[in-house]
């Protein structure tokens, strides 16, 4: 164990008495350091407690036409994890944003989205279903297709209202040029843009009805909106977007009364600060989404609610640079933050952890993914033991 977290065990041992929790970790990077760029990992337990990870790799992103997903395995009881393997490629197209899940069926699903004409807001999202994924090496994919999102004329409507809601009015306009939000809602009366550009980020919650919440954003309408399936994935159909400035890739996290809330990486004005919406019904609708008082440097973030009904949040503790990635936790349904660790930290320019994702396994630890860039870039995997 590196000193590192040899002081974080300390830390939590003596730091965290409101959880009652002791957490000792460890860590290791899935692959050595490379120049190619890898970013936006996702991490699953399968039902044999290993774990699989994903994230998308090439010379760039959106406009760079090599970027795939690439994967790997960790064994329960190991490690190192496994030779890095290809979990997806769309040839000529960036593949980018994948995230894993198990389904109601115990059924791995891989999704992703597909950068078309190379602008985000012309993606596609596919997905890979497989019944065949604990061997080595690549899952034995049963099923592919296309994922679309049906938005109506309500669609419209819904952002217009939202932003009429909003507290603040008209941030993000000058005098020569035309309102954001009237822009927005006039690109919302077109069946193209309303219908594409939605991608992925952060994996689903499930509710306990069993219907699934994937949530979703558009760099085109620069906000979010939610998937729902009441048929285990079989068929999607969207909720009202999520009304905001910016609020992006959102987490949703459900509270002991039944309602939800999702927290967002916050795309707009500053200050940046993680951005916040409610929903009281199974996610069809939500509030327009605020301003936390969490700071946030336009950089995604993940959450959980752990089995013992804590809440843990997992961001880059900045409002400029993603030089440091934290870890809080929350015995009040997020309310308030009451412990705060920081995961990584450098000086700035000299480091960036970001985009973390996050699963709490059969045994109860606690384990992230998160992209790690240096001078070289890799994933990186911790895991910690909350008893």
């Amino acid at each position: 164990m590196n000193t590192k977290f040899s002081f974080l065990l300390f830390f939590l041992f003596f730091k965290l008495p409101l959880l009652n929790a002791q957490i000792i970790s460890n860590s290791e990077l899935i692959f050595p350091p490379q120049e190619k760029h890898v970013h936006s990992s996702s991490i699953v337990e399968c039902p044999d407690g290993s774990l699989l990870a994903c994230w998308f790799e090439g010379s760039g992103e959106r406009s760079a036409d090599d970027v795939r997903i690439r994967g790997a395995r960790l064994k329960k009881g190991q490690h190192e994890w496994s030779e890095v393997f290809e979990m997806a490629d769309t040839p000529d197209y960036p593949d980018c944003n994948p995230i894993l899940y198990l389904d109601h069926e115990q059924r791995l699903v891989l999704m992703w989205m597909v950068v078309v004409a190379n602008r985000w807001e012309t993606s596609v999202l596919k997905y890979r279903i497989s019944e065949n994924y604990m061997n080595a090496g690549t899952p034995i994919w049963q099923w592919q297709d296309v994922l679309f999102m049906k938005n109506t004329d309500s669609f419209q409507t819904s952002i217009e209202k939202g932003f009429k809601s909003l507290p603040y009015k008209d941030l993000a306009w000058a005098a020569y040029a035309p309102k954001y939000e009237k822009m927005l809602v006039e690109a919302a009366a077109d069946p193209t843009r309303r219908e594409t550009g939605w991608m992925t980020r952060i994996a689903p919650t499930f509710l306990p009805t069993g219907r699934i919440l994937l949530p979703l954003y558009s760099d085109g309408y620069n906000l979010s909106l939610v998937a729902i399936s009441d048929d285990n994935g079989q068929t999607w159909f969207p909720s009202a977007p999520i009304v905001g400035k910016g609020n992006v890739q959102p987490v949703i996290l459900r509270k002991k009364s039944g309602a939800l809330v999702a927290y967002m990486r916050d795309n707009g004005d500053p200050p940046g600060r993680i951005m916040v919406s409610h929903s009281d019904d199974d996610g069809l609708n939500w509030t327009p989404a605020t301003d936390t008082d969490i700071p946030n440097p336009g950089a995604s973030v993940t959450g959980l609610v752990l089995r013992d009904g804590s809440w843990c949040l997992v961001y880059n503790n900045t409002e400029n640079g993603r030089n440091n990635l934290t870890i809080a936790f929350s015995v009040d349904d997020g309310a308030n933050w009451q412990q705060k660790i920081v995961l990584e930290e450098a000086e700035k320019g000299k480091g960036s952890f970001a985009y973390p994702a996050m699963i709490q396994a059969a045994n109860g630890r606690i384990h992230l993914s998160y992209s790690w860039h240096k001078d070289k870039k890799s994933i990186k995997h911790v895991a910690m033991d909350v008893k």
